[in-house]
């Protein structure tokens, strides 16, 4: 049974008890007060109505607010690795770049030293070496004493 209908037994009920005691009321008086009830009782349904999808839809902001929080924090976390990948990348970019530079420098280096050897061989002096080969002291002592004839190291061994 709808709440319409108990209401409008209810009503005639009433009537009905204070029909004796009471001056009679009209039908039309009677539909009014219905509609009285109806349209308060509708309001009052609308009112919950309302405010549980209001509590609702502040539930679902304060979700969506929480979950956009936690992704700027994630996205802050890579931001700061991406920077320090950016970083790492350019610290090794310039030691590579200094490695490259230091590779034409030690392949220039082998000829220099190819010559030096063969000198020594030959029977160059200290001097002759440093002179040709631009190599200091220590390296034209080194490179004769190592692929120097007998000859040639003591000759240098003299000059010392």
């Amino acid at each position: 049974m709808s709440h319409i209908t108990i209401v409008l037994s209810y009503v005639s009920q009433l009537m009905a008890h204070a029909s004796a005691a009471m001056p009679q009321v009209s039908i039309e008086l009677l539909l009014i007060a219905g509609r009285a009830v109806f349209l308060v009782f509708s309001f009052v349904i609308a009112a919950v109505t309302f405010t549980r999808w209001r509590r609702g839809a502040q539930r679902g902001t304060e979700q969506i607010m929480a979950q956009n929080t936690l992704m700027l924090e994630r996205l802050a976390a890579i931001e700061e690795r991406v920077a320090s990948a950016n970083f790492r990348v350019t610290e090794l970019a310039t030691q590579l770049q200094g490695e490259l530079r230091a590779a034409p420098a030690a392949s220039d280096a082998q000829p220099r030293y190819q010559t030096a050897i063969r000198l020594a061989r030959e029977g160059a002096s200290r001097d002759e070496l440093i002179a040709s080969c631009g190599l200091s002291r220590q390296e034209a002592e080194l490179v004769l004493r190592v692929h120097a004839s007998n000859q040639t190291l003591g000759d240098a061994q003299a000059a010392a």
